[in-house]
């Protein structure tokens, strides 16, 4: 595998909102981002991805644009975000920001020309049809609503939406738009970001006919298109070559047999990707599942292509939650991280998980926030299913979960801020904070900055080839990484409960461990550990 310095990286994800409040208005915003850039470059990570804070309506939490080239107040202004490029940059941090294309806000300037009129110079740069009013186009759903379609009395047309009805898809067949978009991110580009994350990506390819289909709630038929190929090598052509950019596509329906598609460094369109078939597709933890999927997307990517290895973000709960234990929150916490940080592929934390936040479940569904949340559960009730059974089998997965603030320290609202915080705080705040894990050298947040140390100065961790040594096993996951005759065995006990093991190595060969001692034959609940010895 070539190596390039976007290989080595660690990217911190920042959601702004909840980071850290500099005003006292109960919401994050970017001067609370540059506040907590010292506590940021401590990681020693290398990249900060930042949540969408361009001008928004705020429907979907900043994922619904109306200006490109604006700052939403409740962010800051664009002199804070140029601050907090530059002293990013001080710090040796690099900083991308989401790239939303698929779809802008029913407020921008652009979607309000294309519903004007039909004969407007903007008319196709949305996607329009026709259809009796009542009677959607065809039979398709969004994410977030029941039907795609949304009726607009202007243009007597229906218009296409992949989420809320606020959220237009634009038009990617009309070379204006792409033009459009090509302009706005060479201009982010010359303010000094340092590349995107491109949001829903493979969405901007729509079917050739808008048919009904055989299972409307199948949903692959939203993205992966043929064509998007097309689309993203001339993005890169048009913004991307001849520069540094780091670019990670979110790309659902994705499977790895396409993955190399997207990420071959001969193809000229990412350098890596999001997949989902870990973070949307399992529940819980399947190990047996989830060793299938690593194997399957190492074999299908190395050594042409990198993927990213995360658990957790915005839009999924939290990993020590969803696929740890709270019982066992410290242990299972840094199990999961080593995992991450020694798997194939670039290890994304999220704001919180170097801690070992865990979710939250709400009794009362109106302190839900999430316009996903909230339609998919007002569409339910409406169909006859009873609240109670509603709200326990939507609680897990709500995205919610991961948005609540990041816990500071025990003042009022974590350290967050000092007014009435926008999102509920975790009651267990008291107990988990930074300053708490700051003054305790076996913290959650001592094993990460150890990890994130250990990938900066051992190349295996980050060009070693994969193998599995037990890919059946319920409960162990045991794999190696080898670069130059130097073996790492990692050797994890994803369970509650110990576990009898047979790939145990001399206490002399283990760089780390999440306990403080070892049985080299017996490992304990979410007992993790990783060993170093010399090929023969």
């Amino acid at each position: 595998m070539n190596r390039a310095w976007w290989k080595e990286a660690v990217v911190y994800q920042v959601y702004w909102r909840s980071f850290k409040d500099s005003n006292g208005d109960g919401m994050g915003d970017l001067r609370g981002v540059i506040e907590k850039l010292d506590y940021i470059a401590s990681l020693g990570v290398d990249i900060i991805w930042l949540n969408p804070c361009y001008t928004s309506p705020d429907v979907d939490n900043g994922y619904d644009i109306s200006d490109y080239y604006s700052i939403m107040p409740k962010a800051g202004t664009m002199s804070d975000l140029e601050e907090l490029i530059a002293s990013a940059h001080e710090r040796g941090l690099k900083l991308i920001l989401d790239l939303v294309v698929n779809h802008t806000s029913d407020q921008h300037t652009w979607f309000k020309e294309s519903r004007s009129s039909r004969t407007n110079e903007k008319a196709d740069w949305y996607i329009w049809r026709d259809g009796v009013k009542g009677t959607p186009p065809n039979n398709w759903r969004s994410y977030f609503a029941p039907s795609p379609w949304t009726w607009d009395e202007t243009r007597e047309q229906y218009y296409f939406h992949s989420f809320a009805s606020e959220q237009p898809d634009l038009n990617w067949e009309h070379p204006a738009v792409r033009q459009a978009v090509y302009t706005m991110m060479r201009w982010w580009a010359d303010k000094g970001i340092d590349g995107f994350r491109m949001d829903v990506i493979n969405l901007i390819k729509k079917r050739a006919t808008y048919d009904d289909v055989a299972d409307p709630l199948e949903l692959s038929y939203l993205g992966n298109q043929p064509g998007i190929h097309e689309f993203l090598q001339e993005m890169h052509q048009e913004v991307l070559a001849g520069t540094d950019l780091f670019t990670v596509g979110e790309i659902p329906f994705v499977g790895p047999e396409d993955g190399l598609l997207y990420v071959g460094e001969k193809r000229n369109e990412l350098r890596t990707l999001f997949h989902f078939e870990v973070a949307d597709d399992m529940e819980t933890m399947d190990l047996p599942r989830f060793k299938q999927i690593q194997k399957r997307w190492y074999e299908a990517l190395y050594p042409s292509g990198v993927a990213s290895q995360f658990l957790n973000n915005h839009d999924h709960t939290r990993q020590v939650t969803r696929f740890g234990s709270e019982r066992y929150r410290v242990e299972s916490a840094k199990l999961l991280g080593l995992m991450l940080h020694t798997l194939p592929g670039i290890p994304y934390i999220y704001q919180g998980e170097e801690i070992g936040m865990t979710g939250i479940r709400f009794s009362d569904p109106e302190s839900y926030q999430d316009v996903a949340f909230r339609n998919q559960y007002a569409e339910r009730i409406a169909a006859g299913e009873s609240p109670g059974t509603v709200l326990s089998s939507m609680q897990l997965r709500a995205r919610d979960n991961s948005r609540t603030p990041m816990q500071w320290n025990t003042d009022q609202s974590a350290g967050f801020t000092i007014g009435t915080p926008w999102m509920a705080v975790n009651p267990n705040y008291r107990d988990i904070n930074v300053e708490a894990a700051e003054q305790d050298p076996h913290s959650v947040l001592a094993f990460y900055r150890q990890l994130i140390d250990l990938r900066k100065t051992h190349p295996v961790m980050v060009y070693g080839v994969y193998r599995d040594l037990a890919i059946q096993d319920p409960y162990l996951y045991v794999y190696e990484r080898v670069l130059d005759g130097v073996v790492w065995r990692i050797v994890l006990n994803v369970h509650d409960e110990p576990v009898t093991t047979t790939f145990g190595l001399p206490e002399e060969q283990l760089i780390l461990t999440n306990y403080e001692t070892a049985d080299i034959n017996r490992l304990a609940p979410y007992e993790a550990r990783l060993y170093q010895y010399e090929m023969p």
